[in-house]
């Protein structure tokens, strides 16, 4: 059985914050964080729009990956998301 794990980048409505984290079950993490669950930051801020997120199936990697975006400027972050998402949209608004 192969597992995927994912790298993502949400924020709130206003898109002024964002939260950095990895997960082996996105929609599952979403959900929690909409539900204020697992997270202080998430429910303080309330960023519950999916970003960005990249695939991996290496937690090993995920984990670096995820380590080397909390290190990111914010500009740096900003782009990275406008790259594969120029309109800032929650791309978990469709699941």
């Amino acid at each position: 059985m192969t597992y995927r794990y994912y790298v993502y980048i949400v924020s709130n409505f206003e898109r002024s914050v964002f939260y950095i984290g990895v997960t082996n079950d996105l929609e599952f993490r979403l959900e929690q964080h909409w539900l204020g669950i697992g997270g202080a930051f998430t429910k303080k801020y309330k960023c519950h729009y999916l970003m960005y997120f990249e695939e991996f199936d290496d937690v090993g990697k995920a984990i670096e990956r995820e380590k080397n975006l909390k290190n990111w400027h914010r500009d740096w972050k900003v782009n990275l998301i406008k790259q594969h998402n120029p309109d800032l949209l929650d791309l978990s608004a469709k699941w």
